[in-house]
């Protein structure tokens, strides 16, 4: 998916609640373990690193959501901007 369509998908899954506007709890990465990335629904492959973060609102309990490295990068960047 190319960036622009996958900031698109981003500012849409924020405007409908399907990506979170909360502050981060905490974030740390870690090889993949063939996770599903939130933002664009797509497999992490095992050779990717996986950006994980918990929000401080705890809007999923507790439940870390799972990032490529970009993805995560865009929907920082998009959910501070608003």
């Amino acid at each position: 998916m190319d960036l622009q369509a996958l900031l698109l998908l981003i500012r849409d899954k924020l405007q409908d609640g399907r990506l979170p506007y909360e502050s981060i709890a905490r974030v740390w990465s870690s090889p993949s373990d063939g996770e599903t990335c939130d933002a664009c629904e797509t497999r992490i492959a095992k050779d990717q690193s996986v950006t994980e973060v918990t929000l401080a609102g705890d809007s999923r309990g507790g439940a870390a959501i799972p990032f490529h490295v970009v993805c995560f990068q865009l929907w920082d960047a998009e959910r501070r901007a608003v």
